[in-house]
């Protein structure tokens, strides 16, 4: 059977993988927004920012999945695109038993290491019991989690974007129907949340597991589940840049959360406050990050089998059409941020008028050039695809890692907590302009490819 990867249309082969796996990282993002939701509303804002704290608990769990889910899934196109499908069943049970293994590793850490971590994200003496309450819960979901994400992007690049987004929807949907009913009719607090988001989770799994024995252009058995060295070292390499991503994201979220609790003693709004309002402002950003990932793993599949065929004009083109795409969501979503603010607030429940005028200073300056984000993100998935995961890998920490962390720990040292605010903006420009060049170079190499083949066929 022809791989429609390799001749249909570009806009169409985007828009049928990238709308599934928007919507799937959008529910996805859900998991965590409406747990904010429902507990600003039966909590208050301390419960809010005891989710932040315990956010990057969630966010190892997604640089894992990530790591193990897009190097598969990445490697599984391309071979496919080479016409080697007997590797790609290899790498897909490779990266289903990996994340198995990893997930229960990592539970096991977590549990045995909990306070101390949470004590490091910027939990205070305050947030701590709620923060311990919530992710002793949602740790045992992790599983469930990692090997969900797995699974839904092998079966993306098997053909399957709209089954892979159904797995992320079921979820969250029962997760949604089940948090108003532990918060506000059983009283649960932070525990209802908790347990509602790991039901979705296992809703999820269950989904996606029972595609395993019906992948479309594999064949699919038990030696496929086996795991070898050579097929991980090749799928972390390629997942690498990702995962970093988010390992970065872990990174400043916990620089920023105890440099907003460390300055923000120092002023009227206290310890508490500039920790609740960077989690609401990080939650809301996460939906469009959703949207931005969505796109990018969309792209993934289509970019990552042309390549491997040397289709290198469709390459181009579909890279284009995932930028254009995401400059006009980033767009619409940087307007939201800065002209709709108080509407967003008020969403995530009460607060008193200094938690609301730092929120809302928040949101507009740290996301004053959020707009551009998505180029980078984009790019560093785009050398991953063509099998250039070290250039990736430096894109993917360019804003976060080189840039963002630095500026969050050396301008407020001169101008306190509005520096913490205006590193973001500053990290997001730079980041944006080395990601083009980067492009513009890749761009001339894949021009050069396509000269010579054309002169090689003559």
């Amino acid at each position: 059977m022809q791989n429609p990867l390799g001749h249909e249309k570009e806009s169409s082969l985007l828009k049928k993988f990238a709308i599934p796996s928007i919507i799937s990282m959008l529910v996805s993002s859900l998991y965590n927004i409406v747990d904010q939701i429902f507990i600003g509303q039966g909590v208050g804002f301390l419960g809010n920012a005891a989710t932040n704290v315990a956010f990057p608990l969630t966010t190892i769990a997604l640089a894992i999945a990530l790591l193990i889910g897009i190097g598969s899934a990445s490697l599984f196109s391309l071979y496919l695109g080479e016409k080697r499908p007997e590797r790609s069943s290899s790498i897909a049970g490779n990266g289903i038993s990996m994340s198995v293994l990893c997930s229960v590793i990592y539970v096991v850490l977590v549990l045995v290491f909990l306070e101390p971590l949470l004590k490091s994200f910027g939990a205070t003496s305050t947030i701590m019991p709620l923060a311990l309450e919530y992710t002793r819960i949602t740790t045992l979901g992790v599983p469930f989690l990692i090997t969900t994400n797995v699974i839904s992007n092998l079966i993306r690049a098997d053909g399957s974007p709209k089954y892979s987004m159904t797995c992320m929807v079921a979820g969250a949907i029962v997760n949604t129907m089940l948090d108003p009913l532990f918060i506000f009719v059983f009283h649960m607090g932070v525990a209802g949340a908790a347990i509602a988001t790991v039901a979705g989770q296992v809703i999820s799994f269950f989904i996606a597991a029972w595609y395993i024995k019906s992948f479309q252009h594999i064949e699919f058995n038990k030696k496929s589940l086996r795991i070898s060295l050579n097929d991980t070292k090749e799928m972390a390499t390629i997942g690498m840049s990702a995962s970093l991503n988010q390992i970065a994201i872990l990174f400043v979220q916990i620089v920023l959360n105890n440099s907003l609790t460390y300055y923000g003693q120092f002023t009227k709004f206290g310890s508490d406050i500039p920790l609740a309002a960077c989690g609401i402002v990080m939650k809301t950003t996460a939906i469009l990050l959703a949207i931005i990932i969505g796109i990018s793993q969309g792209m993934q599949p289509i970019i990552g089998f042309n390549y491997g065929a040397q289709k290198y004009e469709r390459v181009k083109k579909t890279f284009k059409l995932a930028i254009s795409v995401n400059l006009v969501v980033s767009f619409i979503g940087w307007a939201l941020f800065q002209f709709c603010t108080s509407t967003v607030l008020s969403i995530f429940g009460s607060g008193d008028a200094n938690y609301f005028e730092f929120a809302t200073m928040f949101m507009r300056i740290y996301l004053m050039l959020v707009c551009v984000d998505g180029v980078q993100m984009l790019s560093s998935s785009f050398f991953s695809s063509i099998k250039k995961a070290y250039l990736g890998m430096f894109l993917s920490m360019t804003r976060q890692v080189l840039f963002l962390i630095p500026l969050v720990l050396i301008l407020p040292k001169f101008f306190g907590l509005n520096g913490i605010l205006y590193a973001a903006p500053i990290a997001d420009f730079v980041a944006f302009v080395v990601s083009v060049i980067c492009i513009l170079d890749e761009f001339k190499k894949l021009n050069e490819l396509e000269k010579n083949m054309k002169v090689d066929s003559l």
